[in-house]
């Protein structure tokens, strides 16, 4: 390779860790929150974290489906800040906050009435019971969570992340404090238990959501785009190219939760125990995830730039740098949970307490399997990222579609009760469907920027 492309090379190397560096730190914040949920409604028992368990899937893969809509900000912004044109980036995000309206009320009216097609499912009406009271807690705080997601996407997509990523740590630590207060009965509130966690959260993407957009209002270099000063004025171009690149975003982040959301309903069939386990090894999985995510933002927003300046060489090294950095890390995780399983599932479940040590001894064979998943996984979310930054969404939607639901999920199934692998057999099933999407995700972008590449512009 010669000197000069060596540098060049390594000059993305260190923009795109640059930029990423704080997305992860805000990913790895927000998975966080979910992770003293975990831990801190564990010390409730096995019942209380299973209703936690079901009520998050729910929650989280319809707020996975309305942030993946708002997800369009990101790319539009990054591609007209590259072009240097501003007009499109003020008009974009006001219509994003006016998306994240419309897509949010049936959201809030599915989350709040999702009892009966819980207990429709086979699920343990105890456990629906529980997992009805925390979502009508959590669901006041959908709205504010989306909201703070199309504005996160506007200032990273200014390469300008830290803002952010701070006051997701705050709330990391409001949320610990509010679990403590709420959950347990402190500073003369009533002990609440589940329910207590949600409204927790609730507090917490308010605060999420006011800060950032204090800020946004008030500091310098986000006030020259005056955001808020005309939020009532319609646009309906922008609306429109929002929603169309931004719906198949939503589908694809719903179709890979969806996978996700489908085995824990499976798991439910499969008893409270195997629930739990699968609820610790998904959240240790959850959490490595964060990293590879926060670079697939950081490679979008890399990518998007690039398209907006039509440095199409650009493009292709922002994507590839971005895949290797994910691919790289993952590999890393992946032998952590292969080789220490055991004081990882210690983090959530008490290793010497009779009671749930068929709990531990199946999330540790769990852990195992997400090892393997964990390089397809990283990949993928990755290469998604560079797509969305050229606007490519529709097609990495079938992809998708196809990776989880056709392989992925009947895999899963197949391996799960008819040959009768049981939790094990379903987690398989993930791994047959990531790497599917790994695969034909980076040979989309291959394919893409090598014929036929397109640099859309940031306007309808």
């Amino acid at each position: 390779m010669p000197p000069l492309t060596r540098q060049i090379l390594r000059q993305e190397v260190v923009d795109s860790l640059r930029l990423a560096g704080p997305v992860v730190v805000a990913q790895l914040g927000q998975i966080s929150m979910g992770f003293v949920d975990t831990v801190m409604v564990g010390r409730l028992g096995t019942e209380a974290l299973a209703a936690v368990a079901l009520g998050n899937t729910i929650f989280f893969f319809l707020y996975i489906v309305c942030i993946g809509v708002m997800a369009a900000v990101g790319p539009m912004v990054a591609q007209a800040f590259g072009a240097e044109d501003h007009e499109p980036i003020e008009r974009t995000v006001r219509q994003g906050l006016w998306l994240g309206v419309v897509i949010s009320v049936p959201a809030f009216l599915l989350i709040w009435n999702f009892g009966p097609l819980l207990r429709l499912a086979g699920q343990d009406p105890a456990t629906v019971a529980l997992a009805q009271a925390y979502l009508r807690a959590i669901v006041w705080g959908f709205l504010p969570g989306v909201w703070f997601m199309a504005l996160r996407g506007f200032v990273e997509a200014l390469s300008r992340p830290w803002p952010a990523t701070v006051i997701t740590l705050v709330g990391l630590v409001l949320n610990i404090g509010a679990n403590y207060v709420l959950m347990f009965g402190r500073l003369g509130f009533p002990a609440l238990g589940v329910v207590g966690t949600g409204w927790a959260s609730t507090l917490v993407f308010w605060f999420l959501f006011l800060a950032l957009a204090t800020l946004v209002a008030t500091s310098a270099p986000f006030t020259a785009y005056g955001i808020f000063r005309r939020l009532r004025k319609p646009d309906g171009p922008y609306f429109r190219e929002l929603f169309r690149i931004g719906w198949p975003i939503g589908v694809s982040y719903g179709v890979e939760s969806g996978l996700f959301t489908m085995t824990a309903l499976l798991m439910g069939w499969l008893g409270t125990t195997a629930l739990a386990a699968h609820q610790v090894a998904l959240q240790c999985a959850a959490i490595t995830f964060m990293v590879p995510l926060g670079i697939g933002i950081a490679t979008s927003v890399r990518v998007g730039q690039a398209a907006g300046r039509g440095d199409v060489a650009g493009v292709r090294r922002a994507g590839y740098v971005g895949i290797a950095l994910a691919l790289l890390f993952m590999t890393g995780t992946a032998t952590v949970f292969w080789t220490l399983p055991e004081p990882i599932v210690g983090i959530y479940l008490d290793l010497n307490d009779p009671g749930r040590a068929e709990a531990v001894r199946l999330a540790v064979k769990l852990l195992g399997v997400a090892a393997v998943f964990q390089v397809f996984d990283g990949v993928q979310v990755a290469a998604a990222g560079a797509l969305r930054g050229l606007k490519d969404t529709r097609i990495p939607m079938l992809l998708a579609f196809f990776s989880y639901w056709i392989l992925g999920l009947s895999a899963g199934y197949m391996l799960a009760f008819e040959a009768e692998q049981g939790a094990v057999g379903l987690w398989w099933g993930l791994v047959l469907g990531l790497a599917s999407a790994a695969v034909l995700l980076t040979l989309r972008f291959y394919r893409h920027t090598r014929a036929r590449l397109v640099l859309p512009s940031a306007v309808p």
